[in-house]
């Protein structure tokens, strides 16, 4: 098509072309994925086409301020003329997906990925035409309303539709979604709403903005489209920045290279006085100066809200997502019957695809939770988690290892008078829970409690004095200290930072709040934490993993479990870099304490550059405690989408392997697993029979140990569903692990026994998790090791120009370096 036309004008132009030319496409209603393809049932009568559409969109480029008011009257009701060509790329047709999902031949076939892309579009096309698309997902105010989430968002209801080709063959994936979007509003009650120093704008015309203010509403507002409302056109516009002179300061030459006044302009074509005079204008062109006052801008509809979202906002999106097993299937068979579903239009009748409107029906299997074992000091030695959520508790029993905490501190920032006079109960009361979890925790600590104002986290060398004379107080050879906090606060960062580089002491923090009701439950978390921190752990399998696996796992062979993770900036964020992490477990045949290597990369690059090197370096360690290097590697990969896994595989596994080599004649077998949370694939019990009034069964969640691995699972590789913990809230999601290779030959049942007794170790929690601990604990290291780049960032982000957006992505600063002494623990749990 040209000129080139946006998303939505795209849309309308498609429609149009199909009404007025039906012949020449041979009748067909042919379904467009928004860009450049068009996919069509039946062969048009030729190879190429052109056509000419016209759309009442105004076709004056320049938009105001120039030329008069008359011309631009007259061009309101010009039409704009399309070109569009047409031309037959390719024909596509079955054969191949059918030989792929029967399994018909057993040579390796590649997914026909573009004919599966082609359905796809098909089936998106009428639910693309009444909803806004977003990624794989859509969103409509029809299915139960914008809800507004604070700070100028608004939370819309929509579903994500996927089409996969699985062992019943094509399955088409769909499930309800939330997302945060831009409420259309004008955009000055959008920057009341947004900004806090903005509130009271409106009883404050005549204020202007400081340097740094300027800035942050140039980044509120930059690339959100806006329309005007002083004129009828259905034009929209990007803002791409703010002017550098605030509006009555601001002139523009009109056509004939006469110098006018912004303010007067509009009074004398619109009659309309301006009123916020000393706010800048909207500049919206990259290159000439177009300028629109903010006061007659809206925010265009059905916008993406991409910044960081606040705590409040996400509490809100999230307890709009959070739907019980029935409510949300009730929401998803809604999608699937209603107007704006996949079956909803004609694409289905055209393309002869025909799509069930009943949930896929399958068996699944339930895990035995594995027998646990505790430590020797108390009671209970060993119990099986037989509760319906398989929590367990440490009543008359001990952490499986406990450590002594003799030298450690206590530092406080804020907190009234009353809080920080309960801070010596505190003590008391935590040194008491230790004591009855098997932990030892010197009731008096090294130097009495420190008090400081919360600002001191604000100043960093300050801050970093403070802990460095705390240390020094403990002649340099303190455990722990303590950090009570008045209120979650940004230098929470700078204080992990400064503690675990360059002074060498884990910390445990923790809020005023939670002090004030003391719970027995609250203390026995913090104690688990502090005691997995300092080199302890909480459980161990009774029966350990040579004895489970006898096949594979040897007492005196052992086996090291990694994980590794990728986390990147958020979606606004043009240019820090992301943070890789790798943990390795460094006991056996316990397997529960995990050490960790963090770096940063590229900017969203999602291979891990460094692996190869992180690797090594957890083998040396390993060896150090075992004086052996482990007889295989089961290596977890968290945060891998689909089009990425072969990718990843190829390049991550060459890297381990180089890794080994370095050490003369070690090339164990490698088993490489990529582990999935973020799908859309979601499990309900089965009810026998809906009308009975008892069976409230429909609306648990699966229990824990429920793994699928057949009809939904891939048709031709090895991967499993395995719910491994109880949903409390909301409707449990499975993780999909993916095994990619396997030299270890593992049978199903051997991996997925694996896993799940696995997800009973993790030291933060006496119930086993969702996510198999390694990839949980790299996905931890790589938020940590996010947390000390975050601040030192901040400082030289501020200072940055907008200019450089979209450039390329500097070289990554690297992370600074762990201290020593605190390397080898959990410091990041």
């Amino acid at each position: 098509m040209s000129p080139s036309p946006s998303k939505e004008v795209a849309r309308l132009i498609k429609q149009k072309l199909v009404e007025e030319n039906s012949s020449m496409l041979s009748g067909a209603y042919p379904a467009f994925d928004g860009r450049k393809n068009i996919y069509s049932p039946v062969e048009f009568e030729n190879d190429r086409l052109e056509f000419f559409v016209s759309l009442p969109i105004p076709t004056s480029k320049s938009v105001l301020p120039s030329g008069e008011l008359k011309e631009l009257i007259h061009k309101q009701h010009q039409l704009k003329l399309f070109r569009i060509n047409i031309k037959l790329v390719s024909k596509y047709d079955g054969k191949e997906l059918s030989r792929y999902l029967s399994k018909e031949d057993n040579d390796w076939i590649p997914l026909p990925q573009d004919y599966l892309h082609a359905l796809d579009v098909v089936l998106r096309e009428n639910p693309s035409e009444k909803c806004i698309p977003v990624g794989r997902s859509l969103y409509s105010s029809s299915m139960g309303g914008a809800k507004e989430i604070g700070g100028g968002a608004v939370g819309l209801r929509g579903f994500f539709q996927s089409l996969r080709p699985t062992q019943q063959g094509l399955s088409l994936n769909v499930d309800s979604s939330v997302s945060a979007f831009h409420e259309s509003v004008g955009v000055i009650p959008y920057l009341q709403k947004r900004l806090e120093f903005l509130k009271d704008l409106s009883q404050r015309k005549t204020r202007g903005l400081s340097g740094d203010q300027k800035k942050e509403v140039e980044r509120a507002l930059k690339n959100i489209r806006v329309f005007v409302c002083h004129r009828e056109t259905v034009q929209r516009y990007r803002v791409y920045g703010l002017t550098e002179e605030v509006t009555e300061n601001l002139w523009f030459a009109d056509r004939d290279g006469k110098n006018i006044r912004l303010l007067s302009y509009f009074k004398d074509h619109y009659n309309y006085n301006i009123q916020f005079r000393n706010l800048p204008c909207l500049q919206i062109s990259r290159s000439k100066p177009c300028y629109l006052p903010m006061e007659l801008c809206m925010i265009c509809e059905g916008q993406k809200f991409l910044g960081k979202l606040s705590d409040d906002q996400t509490a809100r999106i999230l307890k709009m997502g959070c739907q019980r097993p029935k409510e949300r299937k009730a929401m998803i068979d809604g999608v699937m019957r209603g107007p704006v579903g996949p079956t909803s239009g004609n694409q289905g009748r055209e393309f002869k695809l025909h799509v069930s409107r009943e949930m896929t029906r399958l068996n699944g299997r339930i895990l035995q939770p594995p027998k646990l074992k505790l430590g020797d000091g108390g009671h209970i030695r060993d119990l099986v988690p037989c509760r319906h959520d398989r929590q367990w508790n440490f009543l008359e029993s001990h952490v499986f290892e406990g450590t002594r905490i003799e030298r450690w501190a206590l530092l406080s920032f804020g907190g009234s008078h009353d809080q920080k006079s309960a801070i010596p109960k505190f003590i008391c009361q935590l040194s008491q829970r230790c004591e009855q979890l098997g932990i030892f925790l010197n009731k008096s600590t090294i130097i009495s409690p420190q008090f400081e104002q919360t600002h001191v986290l604000n100043n960093v060398s300050l801050l970093e004095s403070k802990l460095k004379k705390i240390h020094e107080a403990a002649s340099n050879n303190l455990q722990l200290l303590i950090c009570v906090m008045e209120r979650k606060h940004k230098g929470y960062a700078d204080l992990k930072r400064i503690a675990e580089t360059s002074v060498g002491v884990v910390s445990q923090c923790c809020l005023y709040s939670n002090l004030g009701k003391l719970s027995s439950q609250f203390l026995a978390n913090l104690a688990l934490k502090i005691n997995a921190k300092v080199g302890g752990c909480t459980v161990a399998l009774y029966n350990s993993l040579p004895s489970q696996i006898p096949r594979l796992f040897f007492p005196d062979e052992p086996v090291i479990f990694m994980g590794a993770d990728v986390t990147h900036p958020h979606p606004l964020d043009d240019f820090s870099p992301s943070v890789a992490a790798v943990v390795g477990s460094m006991n056996w045949p316990a397997a529960n304490k995990y050490a960790s290597r963090m770096r940063s990369q590229t900017h969203r690059q999602e291979i891990i550059q460094d692996l190869g090197m992180m690797v090594g370096e957890l083998l040396d360690d390993f060896y150090h405690e075992l004086n052996k290097l482990p007889r295989r590697i089961i290596f977890f990969r968290d945060g891998v989408s689909e089009t990425q896994f072969y990718k990843v595989l190829q390049e991550e596994l060459q890297s381990i392997r180089e890794a080994c080599s370095r050490f003369p004649g070690y090339s164990p077998p490698i088993t490489f697993v990529v582990v999935q949370k973020r799908h859309h694939t979601r499990l309900f019990p089965y009810d026998n029979d809906p009308s009975s009034a008892h069976n409230q069964s429909s609306d648990e969640n699966i229990p824990p140990g429920t793994v699928v691995d057949t009809v939904i699972t891939h048709p031709r590789e090895f991967d499993f569903y395995l719910c491994s913990h109880w949903g409390v809230k909301g409707t449990s999601r499975p993780t999909h692990y993916h095994i990619l290779w396997d030299d270890n030959k593992f049978t199903s049942d051997e991996l997925q026994k694996l896993v799940y007794n696995l997800c009973y170790t993790f030291v933060r929690c006496t119930k086993p998790v969702s996510l198999v601990p390694p990839a949980y604990y790299a996905h931890l290291a790589a938020y940590r090791g996010r947390l000390y780049l975050e601040r030192s960032e901040s400082a030289t982000l501020m200072g940055s120009s907008s200019a450089i957006c979209r450039a390329a992505p500097p070289k990554a600063a690297p992370l600074p370096k762990l201290s020593e002494n605190v390397k080898k623990l959990m410091f990041y749990c």
